[in-house]
């Protein structure tokens, strides 16, 4: 069989004016056996036409979409989609075909390939889909073949570590926009929360979310490989069917416990390893495979006997597994388990292993099933599944059914509130999703700058400590000079791209390292804790204490990391409190509190009553600084009250 390129289809989108949105024609054919310009569709990509024409599209006269498709039949990783959108006066055409019967026409030109250049695929679509509108002719699809076979040659010996991977992501832009809010996404997804991020046209959707992400080191490269493993939604007869009728024992997974006992761990080039196969199906560990995905994902046993893996009774977010099992659930399972409890828990899964006939030691023993084949990989600790490298990163955020979908169509809402997904950053631009909040965690409304969290808790958690607020604003000042200097605007080292990227980098390897700190230090000691509570708490402790509980940190403490020894365990930015940092916060909370947006109005309003003249004058500004004062005295209040907690 011929090796694929990276660029799997070249798709081209049409909105039907009775049929919605259908895919017009496919390169190579979405289906085999099927024409060019057939519409069916593989039932994992039954959303492609939503997503790349994108909700409100005929708002605008060209748009720009990044998506994410689960994974087909005996395929690896995620589909990395681009699609750009364009509209044409139907009069302008020179053929116009019967079923044109609207004044415009709508079409998207959709690239859908293996490799997660976002920015590349989008600058070269972007010319294609101008030349195939510049015909008025969409007969005309030897462009699209030609674009298919160069994107093919151009690519195929493409690097995922170089800057073309970011290219078209500014963090920034990110910064100047958000300002130290931008730490505080970081944070909201290290926590794997539910993040919505909303804004229209889809471009600054996309283009704003997967910054974001771009700041987490590898992230882009190689962290978002198990990020869309989905079921789309069947209809209500089919899933009221599936809940009277339990699956048979016989519909859940096998593995061959003679294979199990032959694999070994596969290892990448250079400092890169692989922390488990990176051959992912795209179905939960909670659901039953059909008899088609049981052929499909090769997981029969082909000789002797069969170890079945152990699946959880019932469906719930905390129990989706993305693809890979473990021996010992309560590890993945538990959210809130101690850590004492857990090693009980793999000492005695150790013991059970070793009496049937199989070693281990220490950490419980994972099984990942590969795709097309019978084996099965057994690594020591918890696997992610990704490409590491050797500080862990990326860290194992996208997987186990937390999903990254850069634009959601309104037919995917339901993902939102799905049992087996346990959380989710993603793009919205339809009102609805902003509307439901009870669906998220937090709210981000990009037009704004505006970072909405629901939960009081969270909300304290994620507040910034000092260390934090020193880093933002580092960050900002060095943003922000120059920035008018048309000539050097972005073209530095410091407060550029890459640098931003870099102090990311740095602020998380700090972090990991400061986590690790109470494994170094003397048990009958106190000072060595002591010293080790005031180094989490610049990174927050309640923030330090509810991300132990997430599943990517789980995974990336249950191996070791020795590079990390090398990394200062500290906050980049740690040091005694002064009176910059009373104003840092100042500033910060007049921005961030309702009481500190009304200041900044009432102080608005008085520069603008100062300047008028005559008796209005006087009474306006009388009027304007009681009301200043009465703010005033009591946000200074509250503030103080927080300067003491902080000092305490």
């Amino acid at each position: 069989m011929e090796k694929r390129g990276p660029v799997l289809h070249i798709v081209v989108v049409g909105f039907h004016h009775k049929k919605g949105c259908q895919v017009e024609f496919s390169y190579p054919p979405l289906k085999p056996g099927e024409g060019h310009d057939s519409h069916s569709l593989p039932e994992e990509w039954k959303y492609l036409p939503f997503l790349a024409l994108p909700d409100g599209a005929h708002n605008y006269q060209e748009d720009t979409v990044f998506f994410h498709l689960p994974p087909r039949c005996g395929d690896r990783t995620t589909v990395y989609g681009v699609s750009c959108y364009r509209q044409i006066e139907a009069k302008a055409l020179k053929v116009r075909q019967a079923d044109i019967t609207r004044e415009t026409v709508q079409k998207s030109v959709c690239v859908l390939s293996q490799l997660p250049l976002y920015g590349l695929l989008q600058a070269k679509l972007q010319l294609i889909t101008h030349a195939y509108f510049e015909e008025k002719d969409f007969s005309q699809i030897s462009i699209l073949k030609e674009l298919y076979d160069h994107m093919n040659t151009s690519l195929g010996n493409t690097s995922l570590e170089g800057s073309q991977v970011y290219l078209g992501l500014s963090p920034r832009d990110l910064v100047l926009h958000f300002r130290h809010k931008v730490l505080i996404l970081f944070k909201l997804i290290l926590l794997e929360k539910k993040v919505l991020f909303y804004i229209s046209p889809v471009n600054r959707l996309v283009g704003a979310l997967m910054t974001v992400l771009s700041l987490f080191p590898g992230m882009i490269e190689h962290g978002l490989s198990d990020c869309s493993h989905y079921r789309p939604r069947k209809s209500i007869s089919e899933d009221a069917g599936l809940q009277e009728n339990p699956p048979r024992l016989d519909d859940y997974v096998s593995v061959s416990a003679a294979d199990a006992s032959n694999a070994s761990l596969g290892m990448g080039k250079g400092d890169r390893k692989m922390a488990g196969d990176n051959s992912l199906e795209g179905q939960t560990a909670d659901v039953p495979f059909s008899q088609a995905e049981k052929a499909c994902n090769g997981a029969q046993s082909s000789n002797g006997a069969v170890q079945r893996l152990k699946v959880p009774s019932r469906a719930s977010p905390a129990s989706s597994e993305s693809d890979w099992e473990t021996l010992d659930p309560s590890i993945l399972e538990e959210a809130h388990l101690k850590e004492e409890e857990r090693e009980n828990a793999a000492s005695e899964q150790a013991g059970n292993v070793r009496s049937k006939g199989v070693s281990s030691e220490g950490l419980p023993i994972t099984v990942q099933p590969q795709a097309n084949t019978g084996h099965t990989v057994l690594v020591q600790g918890l696997v992610s599944g990704l490409e590491e490298d050797q500080y862990g990163m990326p860290l194992a955020i996208f997987t186990k059914g937390y999903l990254c979908l850069p634009y959601m169509a309104l037919q995917q809402h339901h993902l939102l509130s799905d049992v087996t997904v346990r959380g989710f950053v993603a793009g919205a631009t339809n009102i609805l999703f902003r509307q439901q909040k009870h669906l998220s965690d937090a709210i981000v409304e990009i037009e704004d700058a505006h970072v909405q969290i629901h939960d009081p808790e969270l909300r304290k958690i994620l507040n910034p400590t000092t260390a934090d607020l020193r880093f933002s604003d580092y960050l900002v000042k060095h943003v922000t000079e120059n920035r008018d200097d048309v000539f050097l605007d972005g073209t530095g080292w410091e407060g550029g791209d890459e640098w931003i990227r870099a102090q990311f980098s740095a602020y998380l390897h700090a972090l990991l390292a400061a986590v690790l700190q109470p494994g170094r230090t003397d048990p009958l000691s106190r000072d060595g804790d002591e010293d080790n509570e005031k180094i989490l708490s610049d990174f927050g402790t309640g923030f330090v204490t509810a991300w132990k509980n997430t599943h990517n940190y789980r995974v990336w403490n249950s191996n070791k990391h020795p590079a990390l020894a090398e990394v200062n365990s500290s906050h980049p930015f740690q040091g005694q409190y002064s009176v910059s940092d009373v104003k840092l916060r100042l500033s910060h909370s007049v921005q961030n509190s309702e009481r500190g947006k009304k200041l900044g109005n009432v102080m608005v309003s008085t520069s603008r009553n100062v300047v008028q003249t005559g008796k209005a004058v006087g009474q306006s500004v009388g009027g304007a600084f009681t009301s200043a004062k009465s703010a005033m005295s009591s946000w200074f209040s509250t503030f103080t009250h927080s300067t003491q907690s902080l000092g305490d």
